[in-house]
């Protein structure tokens, strides 16, 4: 801090230039921060996944049903503790922007299943005690404004017609990862409205399995149990079922990294080139320092200093502008629930821009360092 003034001024001998490199720190940081906040969002249901809960499928497709008589067979399974259904409902409210996951859940064994969401017993036992009821997440009432006791209309997509629900119970997640975007109503409502086709038939089940590290084997074994049936069925542990998930929207992680890596390299290069012109055109104010007795290293570290102010400057800017951005919510519209950067990230990004201002600026430090004062006092 003893010299801070002599940095200060140094840096803004040339404002413009130091405001626009603090802002290219700025902007590369904002990116970094909104690609990470991407990438968690895709991986939000990985990060989350229940170690001891598997899923299964139809091994045609998800969208192919499977029969609601497998439940009890499956429960028969040495090591399984629990299981549910739910079915993908894929209606609209009031416009087809108005996007959130809705499921026709089992009630006596959805909730049990996922004790990471929050219901109120008493707003369970409302829902419980109306065939018409709802339970939605908290992030989807304050996006509509729903508050318990409101008549919601869905027109379905998949089922057709109009659907009225009652809405009886808003869940909380634990976690701050947690989907707090879903709509919750009775599997029993859906089998009681749908044609006949329907009847007896859902769109996966979620098993519990007492010991997760049996979640392979009991995988395996529901699998042989239906085999060669006409509903033969996939099954994967919550987390590879998750993950299949975002691999269908490509491999973002690497998309991701080589976008952020492009951004850091071409921001060490700018910083680098704005460094070296500061040395240069500094070269008689370092041979002067030099000749009154200040070291090598003091003008080796004098420079590091000002590279590192800036890309503090910058990158603590650019956090900010991301961490922003965030606390507004989600402005996807339900397309990415799970909007937000932690403060891991913002640790991170703020760690790497710093490294950059070290890199950046060292071998204009190491040119200063190693200036001759006499031959530097004669180019002038």
């Amino acid at each position: 801090m003893k010299y801070s003034a002599l940095i200060l001024s140094n840096l803004f001998r040339k404002k413009i230039r130091t405001v626009l490199t603090i802002g290219s720190f700025a902007v590369a940081l904002f990116l970094f921060g909104l690609l990470a906040v991407v990438h968690g969002a895709f991986n939000q249901g990985i990060d989350v996944a229940g170690v001891d809960r598997v899923v299964v499928i139809n091994k045609v497709s998800i969208i192919q049903p499977l029969p609601v008589s497998y439940e009890e067979r499956m429960l028969r399974i040495p090591g399984v503790k629990a299981v549910t259904h739910a079915n993908w409902f894929g209606g609209v409210y009031q416009d087809e922007r108005n996007f959130f996951p809705q499921f026709a859940i089992e009630d006596d064994t959805y909730r049990p299943m996922f004790p990471e969401f929050v219901v109120p017993d008493d707003q369970w036992k409302a829902y419980m005690d109306d065939r018409e009821g709802a339970i939605v997440g908290a992030e989807l009432a304050k996006r509509f404004k729903w508050k318990v006791g409101d008549r919601i209309p869905i027109k379905g997509t998949i089922f057709q017609g109009t659907w009225d629900f009652n809405l009886r119970g808003i869940y909380q997640g634990k976690r701050i990862q947690d989907d707090n975007t879903q709509f919750w109503f009775h599997y029993k409502y859906l089998e009681e409205r749908e044609n006949p086709f329907w009847k007896g038939l859902i769109g996966w089940y979620t098993v519990k399995v007492a010991n997760p590290d049996d979640s392979a084997r009991i995988a395996k074994q529901i699998d042989e149990t239906f085999s060669n049936s006409p509903w033969e069925t996939k099954t994967d542990t919550e987390k590879a079922f998750a993950a299949s998930f975002a691999k269908q929207a490509g491999n973002i992680g690497f998309l991701i990294m080589s976008i952020g890596a492009v951004v850091f390299f071409t921001l060490l290069l700018v910083t680098g080139n704005t460094m070296a012109i500061a040395v240069r055109e500094r070269v008689r104010d370092l041979a002067v320092l030099k000749a009154v007795g200040f070291s090598d290293v003091f003008v080796l570290v004098l420079v590091l200093a000002e590279s590192l102010l800036i890309a503090a400057v910058g990158g603590a800017l650019g956090l900010a502008g991301a961490k922003l951005l965030t606390l507004g919510g989600d402005p996807t519209h339900g397309m990415l629930p799970f909007f937000y950067l932690s403060p891991q990230t913002v640790v991170v990004g703020f760690s790497v821009a710093l490294v950059v201002g070290v890199v950046a600026g060292l071998l204009p430090a190491i040119t200063a360092m190693k200036l001759n004062v006499v031959a530097a006092l004669r180019r002038v």
